[in-house]
């Protein structure tokens, strides 16, 4: 089942999409604030959109979007009392995918909803993504996260782990990886292949295992 966050510090609001957002078939999670919101993106990020006030303590919705689009890139609709055109350009910007002006229809937010989940649907389809368990290599956004959290790594650890990912499961040899990843005319020194697989092993936390030394031959990504 699809997972909806609704962030208002309103408990009439939340409980309105609650009832039209489990009516139809979503499961609910709700925040009372932006820092509240930002917190259990962090533990759980499993969200498939998110519902968003724009006025609450604390910290505000268009403030706790950029904040969780660091995190992951999970769709927001943001929900307002102000529907002025200032408004909603500052909330494009800030992110948001859709833009819904109180007072509101709850059906016609369930409908937004259904939209911007089936959006998100398409685009996921599309994209070249490998999930192993919490790791997630998406190869067309050239991203790298690990339980809903985007990995930070040099340019060239990505290109390597994304070769070794692409070619997971077969042995490949030194020579091969360093024509493949750094180029035929490089003639630097064998052991910055070395040290770039320890600092991928680094970045990949737990899943380094996955990255399998074959001595005398090479590396392999076993998955």
């Amino acid at each position: 089942m699809k997972k909806i966050l609704v962030v208002d510090d309103e408990e009439k609001i939340r409980s309105i999409i609650r009832k039209y957002g489990e009516f139809e078939g979503y499961l609910i999670d709700e925040a009372t604030d932006g820092m509240d919101a930002i917190q259990k993106v962090r533990d759980k990020g499993d969200y498939d959109v998110i519902i968003m006030d724009v006025m609450m303590p604390e910290l505000d919705g268009f403030s706790a979007c950029t904040e969780i689009k660091k995190i992951k890139d999970i769709p927001v609709i943001m929900l307002s009392a102000r529907g002025e055109e200032y408004d909603r350009i500052h909330g494009f910007e800030a992110g948001v995918d859709d833009y819904v002006v109180k007072p509101f229809s709850p059906k016609e937010l369930m409908m937004r909803v259904n939209v911007v989940t089936s959006r998100s649907k398409s685009s996921e389809e599309k994209a070249d993504i490998y999930v192993y368990e919490g790791l997630e290599i998406n190869f067309t956004a050239r991203t790298v996260s690990i339980d809903g959290k985007r990995i930070d790594m040099s340019p060239k650890e990505y290109e390597l782990l994304f070769y070794l990912a692409k070619n997971r499961n077969i042995a490949l040899e030194r020579e091969r990886l360093i024509t493949e990843v750094w180029g035929y005319d490089y003639y630097g020194d064998d052991r910055t292949l070395d040290t770039h697989i320890k600092l991928l092993r680094n970045s990949l936390g737990e899943y380094r295992k996955l990255l399998v030394t074959l001595r005398g031959v090479g590396y392999r990504f076993e998955a």
